[in-house]
């Protein structure tokens, strides 16, 4: 399905494939041979999305993007199976892998391989050529790439990134569920309108 938001329509170049399920919505462009498979969602619900030319978002992948943090995929990059992009930048030849997340503000050099599972954390810059294994996790900037393992570590190198402050405009000490639920079901009570 391709669905205006705000009165702005996707655009989409001829030469890309769409499939029936997939969506995309709102302030998207789709460059050519884009390859958008099923069940994908590329939804723009405040900043812009650009996808280059020669992508590839496998099934069930989520493209977002926010109003203070559009999304950007350059050229010849391949999104995984259920994984899950937002609100950042990812250089040409960048793979994010089944199950990867990409995470606001980061930003994936090129020729990167995010793999099965793996996080880039929000406001995390992987240099070109960086490979973050399965399951593990990218943070910082330049980012650290260590395993689960090392919560206290990543915790130490996250906490500044205040999460809630960049992804929601609440500070850490007043995000609580409530708060955020709140704040989103407003912001997103403008999709009722499309």
């Amino acid at each position: 399905m391709i669905s205006s938001h705000q009165g702005v329509s996707p655009r989409i170049d001829p030469t890309a494939y769409i499939a029936p399920n997939a969506m995309v919505y709102g302030n998207v462009t789709i460059g050519a041979n884009v390859r958008i498979m099923f069940g994908a969602q590329i939804i723009a619900e405040g900043g812009s999305i650009t996808i280059g030319e020669e992508c590839v978002i496998m099934e069930n992948a989520v493209l977002r993007s926010l109003d203070n943090h559009p999304l950007t995929i350059a050229n010849n990059c391949l999104i995984g199976p259920h994984a899950h992009v937002v609100g950042c930048v990812l250089e040409e030849e960048v793979f994010v892998a089944t199950s990867a997340s990409v995470l606001h503000a980061s930003h994936v050099g090129a020729r990167s391989e995010i793999r099965i599972g793996a996080v880039v954390h929000i406001k995390s810059h992987i240099k070109p050529g960086s490979m973050v294994p399965i399951g593990w996790v990218a943070v910082g900037n330049p980012a650290e790439i260590l395993p689960t393992e090392e919560h206290e570590c990543i915790w130490r190198i996250q906490k500044p990134l205040n999460f809630p402050l960049s992804v929601y405009g609440l500070d850490r000490d007043e995000a609580t569920t409530k708060r955020v639920t709140q704040k989103l079901c407003a912001k997103l009570a403008s999709l009722k309108e499309d």
